[in-house]
């Protein structure tokens, strides 16, 4: 005797019951594939636009010409000492130096290892990063001994009237 509540609404030969074959839309590798590289085509021509922008703008910052912006008056920063400013916006830190009487050097104090702050020790006359120890020349900006391998991003000054302005951002240099 079969009881009513236990049979099997369907063939029980047939596994395949619950496909409706007629409207499954299929996918093989191939198309799967197709698929994929059409996406990764449609990535990438779309990134295409922010490419061309980013490239614009590096290219053109080493000759970008900010309004010119006062750092410090001459007689307020003696030979040896440091000031610390942004430059070109409020969120780029740096770091002008008083180098001797005439010479004034001044740099992004970002480390170009890890973006740490990079300080200037006058006792040691080196700029340092303590993040890894990394040191550079006050004079160039040239990483020295530790784990960085590019110069710190330079600042162009000018002197006048007996006070220092910040001009121009010097990142890549050859």
């Amino acid at each position: 005797m079969t009881d009513q509540n236990n049979r099997v609404p369907f063939d029980e030969d047939n596994y395949t019951h619950n496909i409706n074959r007629n409207n499954e839309r299929m996918l093989d590798r191939r198309g799967f594939m197709k698929t994929l590289a059409g996406a990764a085509g449609v990535f990438a021509i779309s990134s295409l636009p922010w490419g061309a922008v980013a490239a614009k703008e590096l290219l053109g910052l080493g000759e970008k010409e900010y309004p010119h912006q006062k750092i410090v008056n001459v007689k307020d920063i003696a030979v040896g000492d440091s000031v610390d400013f942004t430059f070109p916006s409020e969120h780029d830190s740096a770091i002008l130096i008083r180098l001797s009487e005439k010479k004034y050097v001044a740099y992004q104090n970002a480390c170009t290892h890890l973006r740490c702050p990079v300080y200037w020790v006058k006792e040691e006359k080196e700029m340092i990063c303590p993040c890894h120890h990394g040191k550079f020349d006050a004079g160039t900006g040239a990483p020295t001994a530790g784990p960085p391998r590019r110069p710190l991003p330079g600042i162009q000054v000018e002197v006048r009237n007996g006070v220092v302005y910040a001009v121009k951002v010097k990142r890549y240099e050859a």
